[in-house]
């Protein structure tokens, strides 16, 4: 008994020092991320930006680097398995709001079709087949333990991608969400995403089925059955109980619990199918995508506590994991300056020539450009996913990290000074405005 009962105090021990470790790490990133992102809105950046900013500097990029001892302390004290869980359990969440906030009814107007596809594309060919050049090349010097292919392929998808929520909050801020400019830059953004992120379960796939034909092809189809399953099944008994719980007017405790329930299952089942647990809530919440009440409610009382919980979190698990004074050679700096050069200029470049070629003209084609050139939490999401599994290394990872931050922070400042040359041609706003 008195050793059971020493085991016991030992265990309780432990766990409080757990709850007590992780409860100072979550006061210190709520704080910094509020702060940060407060800053942020006051200089006319995203508020999503500072709080990316924040998350490195509690990392060993600063807080660990001058003060190596009380950082150790608060983050290492204790294993990060808390902080991970909940880094992750948030991204299942925010995948969710992110596809409940698709909108495809722009994709119906025929002046914007041709438009939306031409810049979709040309937003996912070119930076692709740049990153896949650039991933194949660094690979052996940046990630030589990884697959070299998988590397190349994890590199070419962080070029492709789009950050449709970071991208939507800048807009809203500088009010042109409802311009013909802003329909066409998140209809294409939006598709850029979903391929995307049907790109990411793809290459992850592979990965996981390590470039074996056949087991590649069989997750392949599982996936795909997923994705139908959910269409032709799901959809119709969420949108059943929707209507049944009047979620349209409010969101029962009940009903909430079932739309919980129903996004960890799917974050399970994709899980199991080998491409992360996020694939599954983006999936729940894109055939939900119509429901405008209840995406609206949702967005009122759920979604902020995601966002000022949450997301923070999973900004200080990627920042904890981003040492930018690891890189201390010329070598990787070198590398780390062509891989933000190419990536934005593949992006805007390619963007650029296809809104011309489409009818856009030249400050036009400028500003959709810059746009689709951000890239912050969806850039985040996929190199995390890549670093997990081995396919990048530290440094890579590093790169990708700041090409994701200054992507982002250079499109507010873009904007605010290219808009006016838009609003000021001869038949500028006609163009701009339905």
């Amino acid at each position: 008994m008195t050793i059971a009962k020493h085991v016991a105090d030992l265990a309780t021990q432990q766990s409080e020092r757990l709850v007590f470790f992780t409860l100072a790490q979550l006061c210190i990133i709520i704080l910094a991320a509020r702060l940060a992102g407060s800053f942020a809105a006051r200089i006319a950046q995203a508020t999503v930006v500072g709080e990316i900013i924040a998350g490195i500097l509690l990392g060993p990029s600063l807080f660990g680097w001058i003060m190596p001892v009380p950082f150790h302390w608060v983050f290492h004290s204790t294993p990060s398995g808390p902080l991970d869980v909940l880094s992750q359990l948030g991204l299942i969440l925010l995948m969710f709001q992110v596809g409940l906030e698709f909108d495809f009814s722009h994709l119906k107007e025929k002046a914007n079709r041709r438009v939306v596809l031409w810049i979709a594309m040309a937003s996912l060919l070119l930076p692709f087949a740049t990153g896949l050049g650039v991933g194949f090349m660094s690979a052996p010097q940046l990630s030589p333990e990884a697959n070299r292919w998988v590397s190349a392929l994890f590199v070419a998808t962080a070029f492709s991608i789009t950050a449709v929520p970071v991208l939507g909050r800048i807009m809203m801020e500088l009010g042109i969400t409802k311009s013909r400019l802003g329909v066409i830059a998140i209809s294409a953004a939006a598709i850029n995403d979903v391929v995307g992120w049907l790109l990411l379960a793809l290459v992850t796939a592979m990965a996981l089925a390590q470039f074996q034909f056949p087991l590649f092809l069989a997750k392949v189809f599982f996936v795909l059955l997923f994705v139908l399953a959910w269409f032709f099944f799901v959809r119709p008994l969420m949108k059943w109980a929707v209507r049944h719980f009047d979620a349209e007017h409010g969101i029962s405790a009940t009903f909430l619990g079932i739309v919980l329930v129903s996004i960890f299952i799917s974050g399970m089942i994709t899980s199991a199918l080998g491409i992360f647990t996020i694939f599954g809530g983006f999936i729940m919440g894109v055939i939900l995508y119509d429901e405008h009440a209840f995406a609206k409610l949702w967005q009122e009382r759920v979604a902020p506590f995601v966002l000022v919980f949450f997301l923070p979190i999973f900004f200080t698990y990627t920042g904890l994991r981003t040492n930018i004074t690891a890189l201390d050679g010329v070598g990787l700096w070198i590398w780390c300056g062509l891989i933000l050069i190419l990536a934005t200029i593949s992006k805007v470049a390619g963007v650029y020539v296809a809104a011309r070629i489409s009818g856009l003209n030249h400050h036009q084609g400028k500003i959709i450009g810059v746009m689709m050139n951000t890239r912050a939490l969806m850039e985040l999401i996929v190199i995390n996913v890549g670093y997990d599994m081995g396919a990048i290394s530290v440094n890579v990872f590093t790169m990708l990290v700041i090409m994701a931050i200054v992507s982002t922070i250079i499109t507010t400042p873009l904007l605010r000074r290219w808009l006016p040359h838009v609003h000021g041609q001869h038949g500028g706003a006609l163009l701009l405005k339905y």
